[in-house]
């Protein structure tokens, strides 16, 4: 069984789509024996700044959320795609987590060298191993967001190969075409459906 870490990302936590996949989500998981850690950003009591590297030590907060983090086999992040990014507090909340030195770090192939210091690979640290899963809404359909899939700079591509791999961790995905307010019930339940068999290929 897994200890499931999930950072749910967007604004409406109570009857929204993405609510729909997380409640799903977290009930058939617990039906698995999977145990739950939920994290609705919009709701925390306290939120975190926007991102400022220069701010060191961070904010005992993310401090936090790593020791959970540790203690995790799955990290989820659930959010819509907004301008081909993730929601903002989302994208903010792994600015700050998912950092170094406590995700990776970063090792020089030369070091000392003063034309390729910066030149080497990265370390994974504390998340090495772990599985990282998102899930992502699109407004469109999956046909428009077909000229951008050749490019790093949507969501699910530039997670995995920009910030995911950095820290070590496997990808899988959740996505989900054409969210919009009418959408048919079937429609809906084919989609808790496949939320549903994702959890049990866990």
């Amino acid at each position: 069984m897994k200890n499931i870490f999930i950072a749910f990302g967007h604004h409406n936590t109570k009857n929204s789509f993405n609510a729909s996949i997380r409640d799903t989500f977290i009930d058939e998981a617990r039906k698995c024996g999977h145990s739950i850690d939920l994290v609705n950003l919009f709701d925390e009591q306290e939120k975190l700044p926007f991102y400022n590297q220069n701010i060191n030590p961070p904010p005992q907060l993310v401090l936090d959320y790593r020791k959970r983090l540790e203690k995790c086999d799955v990290m989820m992040l659930i959010g819509s795609c907004n301008n081909l990014r993730l929601n903002s507090i989302l994208e903010n909340w792994i600015d700050w987590v998912l950092h170094p030195k406590w995700f990776f770090t970063y090792r020089s192939l030369l070091p000392g060298n003063k034309y390729f210091k910066n030149y080497g690979y990265p370390v994974a640290g504390a998340m090495k191993g772990k599985l990282g899963v998102v899930s992502i809404t699109y407004g469109g359909p999956m046909i428009s967001y077909q000229s951008f899939s050749f490019f790093d700079n949507i969501p699910y591509r530039r997670l995995k190969k920009s910030v995911f791999q950095l820290g070590g961790l496997k990808t899988k995905y959740l996505r989900f075409y054409s969210v919009l307010p009418e959408m048919e019930e079937k429609e809906f339940e084919n989609h808790m459906l496949k939320v549903r068999k994702f959890v049990k290929s866990l």
